[in-house]
């Protein structure tokens, strides 16, 4: 008889031994999905015996997880702020760096109803619809130029129930001339092409990840576009990888945007520009 407690530290132990961060959680997160509780309740279920339809599904996770494929792509979903999203090849996996820039924003950031919000390069749509939640009176579109992407950001449009329209762009091509907005946010590919990335991080699509030799190639491109879009008093507010701050902040003050400032992460790294246009 194969009890909870056993898989738990069975799933563990192999996971540990193909290099996998943070083994037990993850078997965890694996075990809970299939037994459709969550992880705090599997402490009162260590004694209980796993049933045969159980075991084989959980081998097949198991391994994947051990091949390097996401735990979030196997269990389909990722809690982002106070909602459930979809996740899965289609678009970049949702990273606690981006929720602390939505935290952030929510707490910092004061809108108008009406208020017009952008969030360009939008992947699977977890920024810009927890905006939505976060400003239900704002008009909130989500922007990228990957239609897989895009399709996602539907979905969980359609999944949380949150509103938003959505637009394939490249940048800011497709939108009209004219249209401003009072708050756009982007988490726009940084990486440095020839960078390696680690082995969970190669199934997110490339599309998503790399933007030139130094990954600075579409921010530089973006923000004196944006700083163009942006209503008086609108805000600025991108995520960036590490050692990108200076240049991005020379970027955003060449695009005659104020109140410029980096927010570190809880790694204590700069991560989120932040800018206003007078």
């Amino acid at each position: 008889m194969t009890t909870v407690l056993d898989i738990l530290d069975k799933g563990t132990a192999y996971l540990e031994k193909r290099g996998i961060e943070d083994a037990r959680r993850n078997m965890q997160m694996l075990v809970a999905h299939q037994l459709g509780c969550t992880r705090m309740e599997l402490y009162v279920r260590f004694d209980e015996p796993i049933d045969d339809s159980h075991l084989e599904p959980l081998r097949l996770a198991l391994k994947k997880r051990g091949e390097g494929t996401p735990v979030q792509h196997l269990l389909g979903s990722i809690f982002f702020r106070n909602h459930e999203f979809k996740t899965d090849a289609r678009g970049l996996i949702p990273r606690p760096e981006t929720e602390e820039l939505a935290e952030w924003l929510a707490k910092n950031v004061t809108l108008s109803d009406g208020a017009r919000i952008l969030d360009m390069g939008c992947g699977s749509g977890v920024l810009g619809l927890s905006l939505a939640a976060d400003f239900p009176e704002a008009e909130v579109t989500l922007a990228d130029i990957s239609t897989d992407a895009l399709d996602l950001a539907r979905e969980n449009a359609e999944f949380t129930g949150l509103k938003a329209h959505f637009l394939e762009s490249d940048l800011f091509t497709a939108l009209p001339a004219d249209q401003t907005f009072d708050l756009i946010v982007a988490n726009l590919p940084y990486v440095p092409e020839a960078e390696e990335v680690a082995r969970e991080v190669r199934h997110d699509p490339a599309l998503a990840l790399f933007s030139g030799p130094d990954g600075m190639d579409l921010i530089r491109r973006f923000v004196p576009e944006a700083a163009q879009r942006l209503a008086p008093g609108g805000w600025l507010a991108m995520e960036i990888g590490i050692d990108q701050s200076s240049e991005t902040e020379v970027l955003l003050r060449a695009a005659s945007l104020t109140d410029v400032l980096t927010v570190k992460d809880l790694s204590g790294i700069p991560r989120f520009p932040i800018a206003r246009k007078p």
